[in-house]
């Protein structure tokens, strides 16, 4: 039942060899490097943009209602 898990194979020289002999940079070696990179940066900017947006409304306050 945790053969699969158990027993696998040993891929650490072939990955090692890969990941050296690449140019990229480091945080886009791996396999699905640019997909954690861009969610990354994804939530980074809508966080700070929220930021932003509370500190203007902070300063700023909300405007005034036309009637």
């Amino acid at each position: 039942m945790l053969d699969a898990l158990v027993n696998r194979p040993n891929n650490i020289l072939e990955r090692q060899k890969a990941i050296q002999s690449s140019h990229l940079p480091v945080y886009y070696r791996l396999p699905r490097s640019k997909l954690y990179v861009k969610s990354y940066m994804a939530l980074w900017s809508i966080g700070m943009v929220g930021t932003t947006l509370g500190i203007y409304t902070l300063a700023f306050g909300k405007p005034a209602a036309k009637e």
